[in-house]
């Protein structure tokens, strides 16, 4: 495994924006798994990639985001410079311009309501920008955007590997109706990882929403899912009015988290009891919430 710290992100600056070099570097607290993320003095943000099969997120940040900021009503990060292979690391990496804001906590936010309205507000204007040429769902984004089926299999598996710590009839009765549906309209931009860690709070306020590289074009659906994993039943009611989007795609939605905490639940229920007891009770409000 690659070692990234600051004494790499530094030689990297040093050799590659020596204009930079003098900057202080610094870890980002939960700086991401896909990427790592470092303070590039006050302004600045530097991001690597942790693994072979993020890196094509760095090319698809920097076409696209420049293209999708003017249109969105929140901001987002605004990619200032590309690096490359160098100093023992093997892939190229960016430069963002810094985002005022701290991750979502339900204790940062004044009105869980407001916030969830603005949210659905900035996925309205995402899927509402011109998708026509934009990067279908893939292996570059985790499929997400695109079909269900993908992940039909290892999510039968988890099902079967829990079966004695789940509702395993009510949970295979989500995946099942999920897969009953597809996307019929035109594909359209998804950001596609909505969490809470990448959505950015000021001063009680939703205020940038970050890491986009699983963006991509295809079924709105995969961005729902933060109904379920951040917000309570009165905003998701919200969430849910103000998204404008069909059953059809509430049920597919309802699959994808259903999929994604499944498989948070099986790897992690002997080593990391605390994402495991996150993933259950996931499970436990998707089923409980089911029309």
């Amino acid at each position: 495994m690659i070692k990234i710290d600051a004494a790499l992100v530094k030689q990297l600056i040093r050799t590659q924006f020596p204009q930079w070099a003098e900057l202080p570097i610094v870890p980002v607290e939960n700086g991401g798994w896909d990427n790592r993320t470092f303070h590039l003095g006050e302004r600045m943000s530097v991001r690597l990639p942790s693994a072979p099969h993020y890196v094509a997120q760095i090319e698809k940040e920097h076409r696209w985001l420049p293209v999708l900021k003017p249109r969105l009503p929140l901001a987002i990060p605004v990619p200032l410079a590309r690096g490359a292979p160098g100093a023992g690391y093997p892939w190229p990496w960016s430069i963002y311009g810094w985002l005022e804001g701290e991750p979502a906590r339900a204790d940062r936010i004044h009105d869980l309501g407001r916030f969830a309205e603005d949210l659905a507000r900035f996925l309205v204007a995402l899927r509402g920008i011109d998708a026509s040429s934009g990067p279908a769902a893939g292996a570059h984004n985790f499929h997400r955007g695109g079909l269900l089926t993908v992940y039909d299999a290892k999510t039968r598996d988890a099902i079967d590997t829990l079966r004695d710590e789940i509702d395993a009839a009510a949970v295979t009765e989500v995946w099942d109706n999920a897969l009953t549906t597809s996307w019929h309209g035109p594909p359209v931009w998804v950001h596609g990882d909505v969490a809470a860690s990448n959505l950015l709070v000021n001063e009680g306020r939703l205020c940038a929403v970050i890491d986009f590289g699983c963006a991509g074009v295809g079924d709105p659906a995969c961005d729902l899912v933060i109904a379920w994993t951040f917000l309570d039943r009165e905003s998701r009611n919200v969430f849910h009015s103000a998204i404008g989007l069909d059953p059809a795609t509430w049920e597919r939605a309802r699959g994808w988290e259903i999929w994604k905490a499944l498989i948070t639940l099986a790897r992690h229920r002997d080593t990391n009891p605390t994402e495991a007891k996150k993933a259950d009770q996931i499970i436990r409000t998707v089923v409980d919430d089911a029309p």
